[in-house]
């Protein structure tokens, strides 16, 4: 199963957008998490849709925060892009007629449930304000 980034990623351009404190396109984002600018406004469309992020077109346009991200939990941006697997792990299902791996499964399942529902909470719990806030603003002071 492929790894999916889309969290770590967002919340790395919605940071950066905080710090930058003016519209931020599509193409400078994407330069920042090294990917396409379609890919970037595509997942931004999902934050929009959430209001977390508005839009403006023209010459001096591009994303800015709708929210401080004081506002913004990590749980509210998972929400946000569709809440997609916590984790790359996942359950055989080759011999679904199996007993063994039936409760291989529910052993499993079992735990990863208990696991995501921590996580979930945790996620709850973080603003997007607290992510690295020491260092951030030791970057900032740099000018």
């Amino acid at each position: 199963m492929r790894k999916d980034s889309r969290l770590s990623r967002v919340l790395h351009i919605l940071v950066h957008m905080a710090a930058i404190a003016r519209p931020v396109t599509s193409e400078e984002m994407a330069e920042m998490i090294s990917t396409n600018p379609v890919v970037v406004r595509r997942t931004m469309a999902l934050l929009r849709d959430a209001n977390y992020v508005t839009s403006t077109k023209g010459h001096h346009g591009g994303w800015l925060l709708a929210k401080p991200l004081a506002n913004i939990t990590l749980l509210d941006i998972h929400h946000a892009l569709g809440e997609s697997s916590i984790f790359t792990i996942g359950l055989s299902d080759e011999h679904s007629h199996c007993v063994i791996e039936q409760a291989v499964n529910t052993a499993l399942k079992d735990v990863m449930d208990e696991a995501k529902a921590l996580m979930l909470q945790r996620f709850g719990q973080i603003t997007l304000d607290q992510l690295g806030a020491d260092r951030i603003s030791s970057y900032l002071n740099k000018g």
